[in-house]
């Protein structure tokens, strides 16, 4: 058991990568890694002097010669623990010259941060949120390296991201300091609902598409498994996580980023309004709170950890379970649970929906074409072109098939027409599943647009028993059920603004109201509850907030081609 909680530790941790993960994750979710970028209205200082190097000479070959370099991964839950800790990095290590220097965070990512920017010993690669206020404060010290001169010399960022999500992460002197992780042109979306086919199929398999149907199933799951069984999991509820997803069963075109630290705002034709007052999301939470004093939803939603939801789906005590990362976190319990009951594990359903609305325009999750984390390069870098050049090999064919199916050779030899991996009779199903596993954490530069069709050419290769169950439900349901919410990013203030002071006191005002509003003891407590944060709200200047998003949201739709 100590073996598998260690792994649990591991996974719960590698989903907040998506939001996930995932989310997600999931982009947009309120889970930790959460994607809001800076779109600071004030220009850098000290960004103007160019990089040349990547203009002298022929373009310098990744693997022809050493290259050393530190890296910082600015998150309290991650570290980068050493090139010998994953498969690809080791590769990389033997075959490629490439040493990387790790700096950790050891669970104090700020102070740690805070601490090497005020001694001027920067790392020279940091991995962080795209939205994090460090980001603006480099930026504005002019620490950052632009990647502009390297764009056409490495091709693989330009070719796969593409010149427009490349311009959405300019900053305000018009130049490229992020290198973006998972950047898509498709629905990455991992947000939903499963379902537990043992109970299920124990309940009589009843039809399960309404909110209404699924409020009955689960007063009958509780009336017959009692406390051995949690009808409602709705993972972690500080970060929003189910509860979010259920929002967007009671309106159509619903986001989940409106719940979201983020966003904390509903579109309304050209602008951004308050949540607290909008109808679906009373109505949603009236719902919740009614699920939580009726004891049919988890009842620490609130204080549970990661590993504790995954750990309730290892040992099949849930019956329906939603969340931002649903695909990824109950594969895990899936895959463990079938070893011993084939027929057992969970499905992914369609998402809910409240009678009357068009199931079709329910999105319980959404998708950012910038994808989550950025790689930026610090001038403390000495060779910031060579750092460049292996981020663009990473992050391009040889890269990701490196980091999803293993060195070539084994599991896959050559490309077809179409520049996908020739996948080899003695391709591992197993062993590549474990690959990927751990080399989760180093896929800091992630090519969803690469990556995803050559996983789904895998899948189709591969004997129905052996598919993906992840992959499975993310092509038949997550990713068609997922939105665009590209317009909707960078919306987060420059830090030294009245807006940027008015967004951290809106964060700690809807954390506390998703938790009173989901235990409230009544609908008429929830209206209160409701009432109340948006009179608190206004009084921190909510309006102003949603005023400035909403002209920053135009923008992007400008960039974007959507106005």
């Amino acid at each position: 058991m100590k073996k598998r909680k260690s792994l649990l530790m591991i996974i719960s941790a590698v989903l907040l990568l998506s939001t996930v993960l995932a989310a997600c994750s999931n982009s947009g979710s309120n889970t930790k890694p959460s994607p809001t970028a800076p779109a600071s209205s004030n220009s850098g200082n000290g960004n103007d002097e160019g990089v040349t190097e990547g203009q002298k000479g022929d373009a310098w070959e990744f693997g022809s010669e050493p290259l050393a370099f530190s890296m910082y991964y600015h998150y309290d839950w991650a570290d980068f623990l050493g090139m010998d800790e994953y498969p690809a990095t080791k590769w990389l290590k033997e075959n490629k010259q490439l040493d990387i220097k790790a700096i950790q965070a050891n669970g104090s990512a700020n102070e740690v941060m805070s601490t090497m920017i005020v001694g001027n010993k920067l790392p020279d690669v940091i991995w962080m949120d795209r939205f994090h206020q460090d980001f603006d404060r480099l930026y504005k010290a002019g620490q950052l390296v632009p990647l502009d001169d390297y764009l056409e010399k490495y091709p693989n960022l330009l070719k796969w991201a593409g010149k427009e999500k490349l311009d959405l992460l300019r900053s305000d002197d018009g130049k490229l300091y992020k290198f973006p992780n998972w950047y898509t042109e498709k629905s990455t979306n991992t947000a939903g609902y499963a379902i537990n086919k043992k109970i299920y199929r124990e309940m009589g398999s009843p039809k399960l598409e309404t909110i209404d149907e699924l409020y009955q199933y689960l007063i009958d799951v509780k009336a017959k498994y009692g406390d051995q069984v949690i009808p409602f999991e709705p993972d972690r509820g500080v970060d929003g996580q189910g509860i979010g997803v259920l929002y967007t069963a009671f309106k159509e075109g619903a986001l989940y980023d409106s719940v979201g630290r983020q966003l904390i705002g509903v579109p309304n034709g050209d602008k951004l309004t308050s949540l607290f007052t909008d109808p679906a999301f009373r109505e949603s939470q009236k719902f919740v709170s009614k699920l939580y004093r009726e004891k049919l939803m988890t009842q620490d939603a609130f204080t549970q950890t990661n590993e504790h939801v995954t750990e309730k789906l290892l040992l099949n005590r849930v019956a329906v379970y939603a969340s931002s990362n649903v695909t990824q976190k109950t594969n895990i319990a899936h895959s463990e649970i079938i070893k011993e009951n084939p027929e057992d594990g969970y499905f992914v359903v369609w998402p809910f929906h409240k009678e009357g609305l068009d199931k079709n325009k329910i999105y319980p999750g959404g998708y950012d074409k910038l994808g989550w984390n950025v790689t930026v390069i610090t001038k403390n870098a000495k060779d910031p072109e060579k750092i460049f050049a292996f981020l663009d090999w990473f992050t391009g064919p040889d890269g990701m098939n490196l980091q999803f199916f293993g060195p070539e050779g084994k599991n896959w030899k050559g490309y077809d027409g179409e520049g996908s991996p020739i996948f080899t009779e003695q391709f591992d199903p197993v062993e590549v599943a474990d690959i990927q596993t751990k080399n989760t954490w180093i896929q800091i530069v992630g090519n969803t647009s690469y990556i995803d069709p050559a996983k789904m050419k895998m899948e189709e290769t591969l004997p129905e028993n052996d598919r993906n169950w992840q992959a499975k439900y993310q092509s038949e349901i997550t990713w068609p059920t997922g939105i665009d919410i590209t317009e909707f990013k960078d919306l987060t203030p420059p830090t030294d603004s009245d807006e940027a002071n008015i967004q951290t006191l809106m964060t700690e005002l809807l954390t506390q109201v998703l938790a009173e509003s989901s235990q409230a003891k009544s609908d008429a407590d929830v209206d209160k509850i409701l009432d109340k944060a948006e009179a608190d709200a206004k009084s921190y200047g909510y309006e102003k907030l949603l005023e400035w998003r909403s002209g920053q949201w135009q923008e992007k739709r400008k960039i974007l081609g959507l106005n």
